[in-house]
């Protein structure tokens, strides 16, 4: 049985990612937006002009999230996840390579995407 999603089912929960306010480097999974403070060690503010929406690069559809350069880091610690968050809910939370920070200094988050993929 073959299985199709349009790309107007995927992009708008793409689109509700791209209203996030907020970029944060963190020491673990903050696991909801309650928990974000208590393990940020950095954070920028992002709008919608630092996302695009285009097809995945596997399948489906994805979001790229801008580079963020020279961001503040405000804690010390072993960063290894980056969230996005609206000012209310953790809209999007992954795993990151991780990079040991030191409060007082700066870090650069590269590009990256959230890929939603094609139903197999």
């Amino acid at each position: 049985m073959v299985k199709r999603v349009d790309d107007t089912v995927l992009d708008p929960a793409l689109a509700k990612i791209a209203t996030s306010t907020t970029l944060t480097v963190c020491a673990t999974d903050p696991v909801n937006y309650a928990g974000i403070a208590a393990v940020a060690l950095a954070s920028v503010t992002v709008s919608g002009a630092d996302f695009t929406i285009a097809d995945g690069t596997t399948s489906g559809r994805k979001t790229t999230v801008a580079e963020q350069a020279a961001v503040s880091i405000t804690g010390s610690g072993d960063a290894d996840h980056t969230v996005l968050d609206d000012g209310t809910t953790m809209l999007y939370g992954t795993t990151a390579p991780t990079q040991t920070l030191t409060s007082g200094g700066t870090v650069t988050v590269a590009q990256w995407s959230v890929e939603l993929q094609d139903p197999a």
